[in-house]
């Protein structure tokens, strides 16, 4: 079975985008030249596994950022509603179950898992290996959340956390099983 594995920002003040989804303020951060470990992080990955609202926000990406296969977890998208110049990199799922088991029947080892409701169904899993956060030196007062109600306490352990000079901060954890 395929682990999963997240690799996310937040405001200081844990949302991970505005109401709207908004992703704006991301771009705020002065980060010329520093290299946060994403295209490492990525070149680790078989898949990703996206919830239906980021999914609807990285449509609005030009060009389209992802390179990997991407199962969009959703109860309600239509395969119709996937543009046609995505619809061989993309697969409709619709549990975490049945993300784990087409990742599997895939052949994938490691799973970005991304988007907040997302990352949260996965921990409630007992689905999430590990998680990168990395935190913007920005205070947003209103926003998605990263974290929320979830069904219990989950434990981390901490493995490293790193400061840049644009004031980023990000932190590595272990999610134990």
């Amino acid at each position: 079975m395929p682990t999963g594995h997240v690799f996310i920002a937040t405001s200081l003040d844990g949302f991970i985008a505005r109401p709207d989804g908004g992703l704006d303020w991301l771009e705020a951060a002065n980060t010329a030249g520093e290299e946060h470990g994403y295209q490492g992080f990525m070149d680790g990955i078989d898949g990703i596994v996206m919830g239906r609202a980021t999914f609807d926000v990285a449509l609005g990406f030009e060009p389209w950022p992802y390179d990997k296969p991407l199962l969009v977890l959703s109860r309600t998208l239509d395969p119709a509603g996937i543009p046609s110049h995505l619809a061989d990199r993309i697969t409709i799922v619709r549990s975490v179950s049945d993300a784990l088991a087409e990742g599997q029947r895939r052949g994938w080892d490691r799973v970005y898992v991304d988007g907040g409701a997302t990352i949260r169904a996965f921990l409630d899993a007992g689905a999430i290996s590990d998680m990168v956060i990395t935190r913007i030196p920005v205070l947003l007062g209103t926003g998605l959340p990263l974290f929320g109600p979830m069904s219990g306490d989950r434990p981390l352990r901490h493995i490293e956390t790193r400061a840049f000079p644009s004031g980023l901060v990000q932190s590595r954890y272990e999610v134990p099983r």
